[in-house]
């Protein structure tokens, strides 16, 4: 029995693996590659020069590798790579990249897109992050694993976020939100740090106590320039992963300040 309904419209240049299943009334464009055990259920659109990693399950009404809402975007040939076993749930849309982003959106793998959230182009997007209903990630985002995103939150463009981090519900997020970092509101602050998803993720409480005398060094030292904090942290030589990971965010050049506790 034929994995692909015969309702489904597929260019013949599309790269679909047998195992492959393919709802009715999909649209498969050209250079779309579809690997192993995905399964499309239904009304699925797939453009562009997109991929979709094996195990991926995308449910219907969802556009994967549409053009870039960018008026700069003069019709460059990006890409759109979407990792393994990621679910993507209704109304989700993900755009290609444009030449000032590299050419290409990525996605990892084992990631949770609720209804409605959007990826814009050029965004880069880590492993096992969860998107609640109608997140908005604008372009050239970056997301680090474990992150979530509380729905309807909406993230500026050229804003990192931090591996393990929580951006709270109805936020708006325009500025670097460090990894472990908690934040909430509009424009969105820095809460304290996602102690619920560290003990979530089995970090013991040695690490948790590192990453709270980190915080304390970042975000509660009376040294005012954030800069002078960072050298700080960088001295306090605190042995943990945890700690250096978050030095290494604060320590890259990036396009937007830093998320910080209200003063």
């Amino acid at each position: 029995m034929s994995l692909i309904h015969p309702t489904a419209i597929i260019n013949s240049s599309a790269k679909i693996d047998k195992s492959a299943q393919i709802g009715p009334y999909c649209i498969i464009g050209e250079n779309v590659i579809i690997e192993k055990n995905v399964i499309l259920l239904s009304n699925v659109v797939i453009s562009g020069r997109t991929t979709v990693g094996e195990g991926t399950k995308v449910w219907p009404f969802t556009v994967l590798g549409g053009e870039p809402q960018d008026l700069k975007f003069a019709g460059e040939d990006g890409s759109l790579v979407i990792g393994k076993n990621n679910s993507i749930r209704e109304h989700v849309t993900m755009h290609f990249g444009t030449e000032a982003g590299g050419l290409e959106t990525t996605i990892g793998d084992n990631n949770l897109f609720m209804a409605g959230s959007h990826v814009a182009h050029d965004c880069l997007i880590g492993n096992n992050c969860v998107f609640a209903n109608n997140v908005m990630l604008a372009g050239h985002v970056i997301v680090g694993d474990f992150a979530i995103l509380g729905g309807l939150s909406a993230v500026h463009q050229w804003t990192r976020i931090g591996s393990y981090s929580f951006l709270g519900g109805f936020s708006a997020l325009t500025k670097d939100l460090i990894p472990f970092g908690l934040a909430i509101g509009n424009r969105a602050v820095l809460e304290g740090l996602n102690l619920t998803g560290l003990r979530r993720r089995n970090f013991d409480s040695s690490e948790i106590k590192k990453v709270k005398e980190a915080y304390s060094i970042l975000f509660e030292s009376s040294e005012t320039e954030f800069k002078k904090r960072v050298i700080l942290l960088k001295d306090s030589k605190i042995q943990s992963t945890v700690v250096n990971d978050i030095i290494d965010f604060v320590s890259q050049k990036g396009n937007r300040s830093y998320c910080l506790p209200e003063s």
